[in-house]
């Protein structure tokens, strides 16, 4: 699998650590510590600031900006959309998607399989995952779109694939996603799609509730 290009400008920098987890929710992100960081001089950095905050990541605390969280409802309204653009993400990679692309999706299913009990770094190939899903759409509003939901997604603590057994559960789900897509079934792709951010929704309930335990 190719390995992701690291980001260059601040704003790539920022948003790509806030993606990881190296920024969380509420964390206070200080000009001066991220030009030392990440070495560049302070004026990107303060741009990069500004165009976070205008987009929602970022939250003026007083004069300090933090990193945004999402309320409940937030969170509700946020996997609405994204069940939504996602499963016609799927249905149109079932129309779209060329045989390169189908047997990537099949490879990143199956290689996978090896990050098991390693929330983290599934959380990063599952991103890669729905990227890929995004992109064998075939359509430039659509991935936009889904940009934003995705960037949106960062501002969560934590990963529904941290809950005990989400993870097992989640590649299978991956593996019916890719099938329906493989069988050029879009309605198929598309319900299993939105089954799959269902269930992480459900799971991300019941991990901010206490109801399951997390394995990190």
């Amino acid at each position: 699998m190719p390995m992701k290009p690291q980001p260059t400008d601040a704003y790539s920098l920022i948003l790509e650590a806030i993606d990881v987890g190296i920024f969380k929710p509420g964390d206070r992100l200080v000009e001066s510590d991220l030009a030392d960081r990440f070495g560049v001089s302070r004026t990107p950095i303060r741009e990069a600031l500004q165009r976070l905050e205008t987009q929602s990541m970022l939250t003026r605390d007083g004069r300090s900006l933090i990193v945004s969280s999402l309320d409940y409802n937030q969170l509700a309204e946020l996997y609405v959309v994204r069940a939504e653009l996602e499963g016609l993400a799927a249905s149109l990679a079932a129309r779209h998607a060329s045989v390169e692309e189908v047997r990537v999706l099949r490879d990143m299913v199956e290689d996978d399989r090896a990050l098991l009990g390693k929330p983290s770094e599934l959380a990063r190939a599952n991103r890669r995952f729905h990227k890929q899903i995004h992109l064998s759409s075939h359509n430039r509003f659509l991935v936009q779109q889904l940009d934003l939901v995705h960037r949106s997604m960062a501002l969560l603590a934590t990963t529904s694939l941290a809950a005990e057994g989400r993870d097992e559960d989640a590649l299978k789900e991956h593996d019916a996603i890719v099938t329906a897509i493989e069988a050029r079934d879009g309605e198929a792709a598309s319900e299993a799609l939105r089954a799959h951010i269902s269930k992480a929704f459900v799971t991300r309930l019941k991990l901010d509730s206490g109801e399951v335990k997390s394995t990190v």
